[in-house]
């Protein structure tokens, strides 16, 4: 009679492509990303696409596991940065956007980094009485907070 192997499934190794759905939930429980009813996300380990804590907590998970974890307050995105809170004058919002632009306090704006390759963005946290200046949060929205995520691996190359 012929033997059958049964081969172990792949792991989550530093680098591996993964294909999984996720959900990740902050601390009042509600979501801010889940891809559970929808199509799964794909993404490669390392790139910056999760947080290192997350990637972490996936590594050595066989495909085909589902699991969930918390993450303590900071430990996902960082403690809160008091020094990113910064104002940001009107003469350079204007030469970055729109000069009609209106801000109101929780927009979240973008920003190109100085290389012009890339984005961030701030939060608007105060606008000036005589709308000089604009006051924003560049820290994560995240950051000095505890999540929950909830993962499926479904595939891992």
């Amino acid at each position: 009679m012929p033997t059958v192997e049964i081969s172990d499934p792949a792991l989550v190794q530093p680098g591996s492509f993964l294909t999984l759905h996720y959900r990740m939930a902050g601390p009042d429980g509600a979501n801010i990303i889940n891809t559970f009813d929808g199509k799964p996300a794909t993404l490669s380990l390392g790139t910056g696409e999760l947080s290192p804590a997350i990637e972490q907590r996936l590594l050595g998970l066989p495909e085909g596991t589902r699991s969930s974890f918390e993450l303590a307050a900071g430990e996902a995105f960082g403690e809160r940065n008091p020094d990113l809170l910064q104002w940001v004058a009107r003469k350079l919002l204007n030469e970055l956007g729109d000069p009609n632009e209106k801000y109101s306090i929780g927009d979240v704006v973008q920003f190109p980094t100085p290389d012009g390759m890339g984005q961030y963005a701030g939060a608007v946290q105060q606008v000036k009485a005589d709308g000089d200046a604009v006051q924003f949060d560049f820290n994560h929205p995240l950051a000095g907070q505890p999540v929950v995520f909830e993962v499926h691996v479904i595939g891992v190359l």
